[in-house]
C-alpha cells in the first residue's frame, strides 16, 4: 500500500485508505513512523475516505499516536464522517485525539 500524502508547510497530511483495518493499518503505520523517524514532526490524518474500522484499524492508531509522540512529533486527525465520529466517541478516541472537521483547521491548529 502505498500512503498518500501531502505536504502544508512543514505538516504531513496522510490519507488514511478506506478501510482501517488489519490488513491496510499495518503499512499505514509504517509509513508514518518512517517519516518520524525521518524528522517530521506535525502529522495530520485526513480520514474523510475512511468508512470502515477494525479493532486492529483503531489500535494502531492508538500506537501510531504513541511511537509519534515518543519521536517528539504531533498527530492530528481531520474529515471523520459521521460513522468515524460515532466510533470516536463510543471507543472515547474522541478524547485521546484532537480532531478537527477540516484539514485546513487541522494543519493551521500548528500554528
Amino acid at each position: 500500500m502505498s500512503l498518500t500524502s501531502e505536504l502544508f508547510g512543514d505538516v504531513l497530511v496522510a490519507h488514511t485508505p478506506d478501510e482501517l483495518n488489519e490488513d491496510t493499518s499495518g503499512p499505514f503505520h509504517a509509513e508514518l513512523i518512517d517519516a518520524a523517524d525521518r524528522g517530521r514532526k506535525k502529522f495530520v490524518l485526513q480520514m474523510d475516505r475512511t468508512e470502515a474500522y477494525d479493532s486492529a484499524g483503531l489500535t494502531a492508531l492508538l500506537d501510531l499516536q504513541d511511537e509519534v509522540r515518543e519521536a517528539g512529533a504531533i498527530l492530528k486527525i481531520s474529515g471523520l464522517d459521521e460513522p468515524g465520529n460515532t466510533i470516536f466517541k463510543l471507543t472515547r478516541l474522541d478524547r485521546r485525539f484532537d480532531i478537527f472537521d477540516s484539514v485546513i483547521d487541522a494543519v493551521q491548529s500548528f500554528r
